[in-house]
């Protein structure tokens, strides 16, 4: 495994409790397990997709394929749950974003 893949993962899994976190506020306390565990596999999914051995391209190109990872890995999720959450939609955009500027930020 690389050690962008291991990150991938670790980052993935990270950002996966803040939208776990997240999805209790917005629902009162009341999300069901399976909708938050869920949540938090699909951003663990998110990192190991960004975390594959992509090459290296400049800022902007990688942010994009940040996001585009992102926007589809967050879409499969959005469409399982009869498109109820749009926020955890754009956060795994944004999340893939995060992610890749990461690997920007530590050349891996």
């Amino acid at each position: 495994m690389t050690k962008r893949l291991k990150h991938g993962l670790v980052l993935g899994g990270i950002l996966g409790l803040f939208c776990v976190i997240g999805a209790y506020v917005r629902s009162g306390g009341t999300a069901d397990a399976n909708f938050v565990f869920s949540l938090w596999y699909n951003r663990v999914i998110i990192g190991l997709a960004i975390g594959a051995p992509w090459p290296m391209k400049s800022r902007f190109p990688s942010l994009v394929r940040g996001g585009l990872i992102g926007l589809l890995v967050s879409f499969a999720f959005f469409t399982t749950s009869a498109f109820q959450d749009p926020i955890s939609f754009i956060a795994g955009i944004i999340y893939g974003v995060l992610i890749e500027e990461y690997f920007q930020r530590k050349r891996l």
